[in-house]
């Protein structure tokens, strides 16, 4: 395994050879144990019914996986309540898990009783936390999943935990200077706060010098202060429901997708994979026994980027987080959501990107739907509206645009109006 310099760090490149295969062999690994793991899944009742009537041995690619039905993250709350606690979802009862969970929403979510359950170890170690590190943990450990994310993950890769949590700079301070812990998890804004309040009270948090920030954006500047403070900040890209998804290493461009995961990225409101480089909406599949997820949209925006990344790991990148695929507005005091976008895209195939625009007239709201098109024509003008009032059960116009005109930034509907 060679070595690369990266600050002041030396990283080994792979945390094993699993990242750095060939990768048409990782897609043939993933797609070869995807039946099995369906059949598990359709062991919990809820997906029973949902993979009902599939040939779950038939599902080994992604052309095949993406004829499954979604699920979406914005589901989850009403589908637990009405079958506490799990919606149904979850093979295993709640006491065969080490720990149990609740995030906002709220969603319930169990914890594997398993080292590194939530599959953090890989991105602290892109990070380069290593083995004998003492690490400063900021994230939540109450109730919700957060600190024992990275908790597990660092301590799978023998680190040191200082179970920190939010808040209390002060007593963070004293565990610094006592600990003098080399790295730090948790928001980025937190870690500045730490920094600018270790510089005005002229406490000592110099020995960290490495960091693995989540749950917030974290901006080349903010990457730039950090940097210039001598610490090497590296994001990641997980959820409370699966853990770490995709991670950022010492290339620093775009983020690559875990290990043992499947990650599409489809059209907002559909479950319809995007050609590569179009933004879209993450689509996980979990390839994990214990908590299989099946088609989770997660309601966030990415793209995939072509090609491997020049660290020397071979899966999959995603440019990270760039907004909310979930555009739902109420217009006229109705809501108005992509998926009925998506209806009239499904019905007219030969259209490229459409995009549905609120605007206000005077006291009136009103929509305009832009499809992209190589055929312009008055007819075609007039079938869009009509499928614009049967679907969405509201009067709008419709405006057709060159191929190319609307941006790549996965917007399905855009408000654009203002209220004074």
């Amino acid at each position: 395994m060679t070595l690369q310099k990266v600050g002041n760090t030396t990283l080994s490149d792979a945390f094993d050879t699993l990242e750095t295969r060939a990768p048409a062999e990782r897609e043939a690994a993933l797609f070869a144990m995807l039946p099995d793991i369906l059949k598990q899944a359709a062991q919990a009742p809820a997906y029973a019914q949902r993979l009902q009537g599939l040939d779950l041995d038939g599902i080994r690619s992604r052309e095949a996986l993406a004829t499954l039905p979604v699920l979406r993250k914005s589901e989850l709350p009403g589908l637990q309540k009405a079958a506490l606690p799990f919606g149904g979802f979850v093979p295993g009862a709640p006491g065969s898990f080490g720990r149990l969970f609740t995030s906002p929403g709220p969603i319930f979510e169990p914890e594997a009783d398993a080292p590194d359950p939530w599959n953090a170890a890989r991105g602290l170690f892109a990070a380069g936390f290593r083995r004998g590190d003492v690490v400063l943990n900021t994230f939540s450990y109450h109730l919700t999943p957060g600190g024992f994310i990275m908790d597990s993950g660092a301590r799978a890769l023998g680190c040191a935990v200082i179970p920190a949590g939010p808040g209390n700079t002060e007593q963070q301070f004293e565990l610094i200077e006592a600990y003098r812990p080399v790295a730090y998890c948790g928001t980025p804004d937190f870690l500045k706060i730490l920094l600018d309040g270790a510089a005005s009270s002229g406490r000592d948090v110099s020995s960290i010098r490495r960091a693995l920030v989540s749950g917030a954006a974290f901006p080349k500047s903010l990457q730039d202060e950090f940097s210039a403070k001598g610490i090497e900040a590296y994001q990641a890209y997980a959820t409370a429901d699966l853990g770490f998804i995709a991670y950022e290493t010492p290339a620093r461009e775009g983020l690559v997708v875990n290990e043992d995961i499947i990650v599409e990225i489809v059209r907002p409101g559909t479950g319809d994979p995007v050609p590569e480089g179009d933004v879209g909406e993450i689509v996980v599949t979990t390839l994990d026994r214990h908590r299989p997820f099946i088609r989770l949209a997660l309601g966030d925006l990415t793209a995939a980027m072509s090609g491997s990344s020049p660290c020397g790991r071979t899966n999959m990148r995603i440019k990270g987080w760039m907004g909310r695929a979930d555009q739902a507005t109420k217009v006229k005091g109705m809501f108005v959501r992509p998926e009925q976008v998506a209806e009239i895209g499904r019905r007219q195939p030969a259209l490229g990107r459409l995009r549905l625009v609120v605007t206000r007239d005077g006291e009136t709201d009103v929509m305009t739907l832009m499809a992209e098109t190589d055929n312009p024509s008055d007819a075609l003008a007039a079938t869009l509206a009509e499928a614009l009032q049967t679907i969405l059960k509201l009067r709008g116009s419709v405006m057709l645009i060159s191929p190319g005109s609307l941006p790549n930034d996965g917007k399905v509907i855009a408000d654009e109006r203002t209220f004074s």
